[in-house]
């Protein structure tokens, strides 16, 4: 693959709703533009951007693929999304180095969820966005309700470039209201003729909306527009340039991604008027070793700089890693560093990917994308930056999880190889995350959704053969006590020999179990208890803490004060008063009204305004509390609650269901809270049955 200078260069993320046919347009792309001899289908599981193993099982992209391609030249390097917002950190990593998208809609669905959802993050991102209606060859497509609905939904910056000819089985082409030539598909090729006489009239006023919405983008366009005067082909394509750049504009254009009709135009639309890599703004980062803010413009002339924004794991060749560079050029053989770590390495062989295939390449420069392998210390989110000029940009943002599993391996063998194999698909998905609960035993896998952490387990028996069996997550609940109480430990044992003998009088209060988990102090006054037994004390109430009375979680927010107490001279020592420290908590639980606290969570639910009155009410009956609400654009609100971590352990699911899809949350934990003495046996009861 040749070299392309900076303004010859798009990268581009192919977004859009599940099955709306993100991978058939790139597919159709490749096949159009010569690069493929045969067109690959879904279906058929050989295209080039789906080339999992769990992609082909789903027929449906789970994971970004670079497909770059060559057209008229221009390279396009098209970044193809995951549909499904369970894989949203794929989306954030295509969009934190893209300079423009492409948003595929199905035209017989119209602006679903999915959709809408993207267009949301393609907007308040202010990404140059090129609309794509896609299966214009299917039945029942309303044309001009579809571009009705789309200015609902985002407004009159929303302009068609193509408007249809025919429709359904007798869609054939299209008018290109921009250079006003009707492009007809005859089956093999497209023909170019000018705009036929009977439906002149119509797309010239379709064009007029195009000339005003240039017209708009400068005072001189506008003086000149309404003076009568007809304005120029190149102010056309230069005002429109503009207005799809500042956001203003939102081409909308028209095909079928089975038929290859409108694919070229797509391409042609993204060369004339999406953002090169120099365009827009430059990137942003700083110096690690100082903190100082530091400024990278998009040339080759200027200290090589990068990010990586996908790592894939292979079990045969290693990680390999696309790289996205800001300035400069990476070659093979260079020095570099990652800035997170400040690890230095010298990058190997250097080449691009179309999917899993992998294609020779000299170095990459500004602007373009490539891959490196073999490199252990880099992962995906880090900077590689020239070490004499360092540089850390900001990593793109991954979501918290929101649904966390148990897993175990079903074959014991498996054990040792789990937490390694996790740790490898981690570096690849940095969105989930894995920990292990030592008061629970369970190795707990968390992601975005049941087919988020569906994908990794599929991933985990496909390429490392290692098959798990799940489990609800269990919760990690605390116990404290409620009143101030006094209580003695005895602790007396006489068997020949040397006895044991210690005695302590206590006092413990509740503290706040989210401020201090556990404080002690010693008031002894005339040396009942010896200073050299007063760590003994300590230690067995902070080892018989980790036990608590009620169900065996760990207590918190207790403070233990040691006030009296008496010894022997001979047969004290410090087993005797650790023992006895800890008979006189287990004495002072009979009347302290001990209880158990759970974790609550914070959460951001974000919901559009038809839905708001049933999660709220779905919040209430979950032991939830409403602390805000805020709206925000697209008609949506974020309802800021506080909810028992045992109320949401599926709130994902159930919040989908509610919202017909639409609904998302976040979650972070806030703090501990006291169980309604209600359901106290309950969480007693169930423990009990797992002991």
């Amino acid at each position: 693959m040749k070299k392309y200078d900076i303004d010859r260069i798009r990268t581009i993320a192919v977004t859009g709703h599940l099955g709306s046919g993100k991978t058939s347009f790139t597919e159709s792309a490749l096949f159009l533009t010569g690069a493929k001899e045969k067109k690959g289908r879904v279906e058929d599981k050989n295209t080039a951007s789906d080339y999992l193993v769990e992609e082909h099982n789903k027929q449906s992209s789970l994971s970004m693929s670079l497909i770059p391609i060559e057209h008229d030249g221009y390279k396009f390097n098209l970044l193809d999304t995951p549909g499904s917002e369970e894989f949203v950190a794929e989306l954030n990593q295509a969009l934190h180095v893209s300079k423009g998208a492409v948003l595929v809609l199905d035209g017989t669905k119209g602006i679903d969820i999915g959709t809408e959802r993207i267009l949301d993050e393609l907007t308040e991102r202010h990404v140059p966005t090129v609309i794509f209606i896609n299966k214009m060859d299917k039945q029942n497509i309303k044309f001009d309700e579809l571009i009705t609905k789309i200015r609902d939904k985002i407004g009159y910056q929303a302009v068609p470039f193509l408007w249809p000819i025919g429709q359904a089985d007798d869609f054939k082409g299209y008018v290109d209201l921009v250079d006003m030539k009707t492009r007809l598909f005859d089956g093999e090729k497209v023909v170019e003729s000018d705009v036929p006489e009977d439906i002149a009239a119509e797309v010239e006023g379709h064009r007029e909306q195009i000339v005003e919405s240039v017209a708009e983008t400068s005072e001189e366009l506008l003086e000149k527009h309404f003076s009568g005067e007809e304005l120029t082909q190149e102010e056309i394509h230069n005002g429109l340039r503009q207005g799809v750049l500042s956001g203003e504009l939102k081409p909308i254009v028209i095909g079928s991604a089975d038929k290859n009709i409108g694919i070229v135009a797509v391409l042609e639309m993204i060369a004339k008027f999406m953002p090169a890599p120099n365009d827009l703004k430059p990137m942003k980062g700083k110096n690690p070793d100082t903190d100082e803010e530091i400024v990278r413009e998009t040339k080759e002339d200027g200290p090589f700089a990068g990010y990586v924004f996908k790592t894939t794991v292979d079990p045969f060749i290693g990680t390999v890693n696309l790289v996205k560079v800001f300035s400069g050029k990476l070659k093979s053989g260079d020095e570099i560093m990652i800035g997170n770590t400040k690890k230095t390495a010298k990058v190997g062989t250097i080449f691009t990917v179309r999917g899993k295939e992998q294609i020779d390449v000299d170095g990459i420069g500004a602007g373009d994308i490539g891959a490196v392998t073999k490199i252990d210390s880099i992962f995906t989110g880090c900077t590689l930056t020239d070490p004499k000029n360092p540089v850390v940009f900001p990593a793109a943002a991954m979501p918290n999880p929101t649904l966390y599993l148990g897993i175990h391996p079903k074959q014991q063998q498996d054990e040792d190889k789990l937490s390694s194999v996790l740790r490898r698909l981690n570096v690849e998905d940095p969105s989930f995350e894995t920990r292990r609960n030592a008061e629970t035993a369970q190795l707990l896998i968390g992601g975005q959704g049941m087919t988020h952490i569906g994908y990794i387990l599929d991933k985990m028996l496909n390429m490392f053969k290692v098959d798990v069996e799940t489990s609800d997550q269990k919760i990690v609940y605390r116990e404290t006590i409620k009143k101030k109480v006094e209580a003695e430990g005895r602790h007396k044992k006489q068997s020949g020999g040397a006895g044991q003998f210690g005695v302590v009088k206590m006092r413990f209060e509740p503290l706040n179990p989210n401020e201090t988990e556990f404080e002690f102090e010693e008031v002894i006054h005339g040396g009942t208890v010896p200073k050299n037994f007063h760590p003994a004390v300590e230690k067995g109430l902070i080892e018989t803490l980790q036990k608590g009375p009620l169900a065996g979680f760990p207590v918190i927010g207790v403070k233990a004060t040691l006030y009296d107490g008496s010894y022997h001279p001979v047969d004290s020592n410090e087993i005797s008063f650790k023992l006895a420290a800890a008979l006189a908590f287990r004495n002072a639980c009979k009347t302290a009204k001990p209880t158990i606290l759970e974790p609550v969570m914070k959460v951001e639910i974000t919901v559009k305004d038809d839905y708001v009155g049933d999660v709220m009410g779905d919040v209430n009956k979950r032991r939830g509390r409403v602390l805000s609400m805020d709206p925000i654009s697209g008609g949506r609100q974020v309802i800021t609650a506080e909810i028992p971590e045992a109320e949401i352990v599926k709130y994902t699911i159930d919040l989908k269901g509610m919202t017909q899809g639409s609904g998302f949350y976040q979650r972070e934990f806030a703090r501990y809270d006291e169980v309604p003495d209600n359901l106290v046996p309950k969480i007693v009861e169930a423990h009990q049955k797992e002991d």
